[in-house]
């Protein structure tokens, strides 16, 4: 099938009458067949996906299609779909049929978007490579041998191997720039509350933040203006205008871009990255932008910070999926105290449970100030450094990670895996939307990019500025 890159090269083709929405999913469906050892898709949504083609087909022809009309959309296995399968790739919620769609779904659908099928993910979000899913690992299409990243590494390989058009996955700490940068994507991570959390299987509810995969920057901001926005179902959706954030894209301005010196500093950056980034600075400085070095002399807390949290967070929001409600119930159970703990035993993975036990001793009574609060209090300096950085600032530049993709197995240690997300979850901590785009090929043939975050709220010149400088 034509690789469809951008969502203006379906619409051209829709329009001709070159191609039909049925037939634009039926290509995608053997697509995914043809591509099914990459292991991105967990489920294909044959029949309702179908269904909606043939909606928009017919919308089509008589003009009165969504913004979305012909695009081939999967989401994160965290993301509920009315009467469709959502596991968050757990054993524990094996099976589990949603009872209603999330908002962002539900914004999709009704702009004529078609959902293709739900994608593999870290069990729970919880991880760097997509090697913790209960259902297998997801390969890299770039090279097999490599991970997507993680949590979101089907999100991001499905749009990589061109299975689909675009992709939703979700955002704790990097979790979607993260692949983007693997798998030579956009990935753009929000400002917290610009997008609605109901519907998204809860990890941290105070990082969460559902958020899509593109390869054009155009496609990111068209997604994002259509899913953004207050929501009566979630109190912590922004009631803040959204922005018509794809028509403002042609900005080309003189920008003032500070670049973290620590992190152009750290010992763990590959050198080849770093030379990039030093020519990306002369390039934006060649443009007549003003870029200078910005101190941020935290980096080495924001890990330990976002983990102290965000296990804290996870602790209580898991705490529902006891065995007793619904989900996995061990057959072995035989009262109640056993069916708590061999349900959550069998049903939860390695990485799922550790981070269950950090986050209830991080919690617990004798640790609750030497920990968590702590951890409160570092984020609020984190977040006033980084307004302040702002003030003087239109935007931050950064890496998106320290390297390219990594190989199947080559990162085993808990901590070297968390150190994955030191230069992304600055963005999270802080609340800050931030978005990774393609910037090359490294030597090694795999893809890296970069990352520019913005004060809250500023997706539209974030997402302006990231299509003058984008390489796709």
């Amino acid at each position: 099938m034509k690789d469809y890159i951008a969502l203006k090269e379906v619409k051209t083709d829709l329009n001709s009458g070159a191609i039909t929405c049925v037939q634009l999913v039926e290509q995608y469906i053997q697509k995914i067949q043809e591509n099914n050892h990459l292991n991105a898709f967990l489920e294909v949504f044959n029949d309702s996906a179908l269904e909606k083609a043939k909606e928009v087909d017919q919308k089509l022809s008589v003009g009165t299609a969504g913004k979305l009309a012909g695009a081939v959309i999967g989401l994160k296995d965290n993301i509920c779909y009315k009467g469709h399968k959502v596991s968050a790739s757990s054993k524990i919620l094996e099976g589990f049929e949603s009872v209603f769609s999330s908002t962002v779904t539900e914004r999709l659908l009704q702009e004529d978007a078609i959902i293709i099928g739900r994608l593999n993910c870290d069990e729970f979000a919880m991880g760097s490579s997509n090697e913790n899913s209960a259902y297998g690992k997801v390969l890299n299409a770039a090279n097999n041998e490599y991970v997507p990243g993680g949590s979101s590494g089907g999100s991001a390989v499905a749009v990589q191997a061109g299975l689909c058009l675009a992709s939703f996955g979700s955002e704790t700490g990097g979790s979607v720039r993260q692949p983007a940068s693997f798998c030579g994507l956009v990935g753009v991570k929000p400002t917290y509350g610009r997008i609605s959390r109901h519907g998204l299987i809860a990890f941290a509810s105070s990082f969460d933040q559902i958020s899509p995969f593109t390869r054009t920057v155009e496609d990111a901001a068209l997604l994002m203006e259509v899913v953004s926005g207050a929501d009566d179902f979630d109190s912590t959706a922004s009631q803040k205008e959204v922005g018509a954030y794809a028509a403002s894209l042609d900005d080309r301005t003189p920008k003032k871009i500070g670049y973290i010196k620590q992190c152009l500093e750290n010992d763990g950056l590959d050198p080849e990255i770093k030379d990039h980034m030093i020519k990306l600075i002369e390039d934006l400085k060649a443009k007549g932008h003003t870029v200078e070095p910005v101190e941020f002399p935290y980096i080495e807390y924001m890990v330990p910070t976002y983990y102290v949290l965000t296990t804290a967070e996870a602790s209580a929001n898991l705490s529902r999926f006891d065995g007793i409600h619904y989900g996995h119930r061990s057959e072995l159970a035989s009262d109640v105290e056993s069916t708590y703990v061999l349900s959550r035993s069998e049903g939860f993975g390695a990485e799922v449970q550790r981070r269950i036990m950090l986050g209830t001793f991080v919690l617990s009574a004798g640790f609750y100030d030497a920990y968590y609060t702590k951890a409160q209090k570092i984020r609020r300096v984190l977040k006033n450094k980084t307004k302040e950085i702002f003030k003087e600032h239109d935007f931050i530049l950064t890496p998106t990670c320290p390297s390219t993709a990594f190989k199947h197995g080559a990162v085993s240690d808990p901590i070297q895996m968390y150190l994955q997300d030191i230069f992304t979850v600055q963005a999270n901590l802080t609340g800050v939307p931030a978005v990774s785009i393609p910037r090359g090929t490294h030597s090694n043939g795999l893809p890296f990019g970069v990352q520019i975050m913005a004060d809250e709220f500023q997706e539209g010149p974030m997402l302006a500025f990231a299509a003058s400088i984008s390489q796709n």
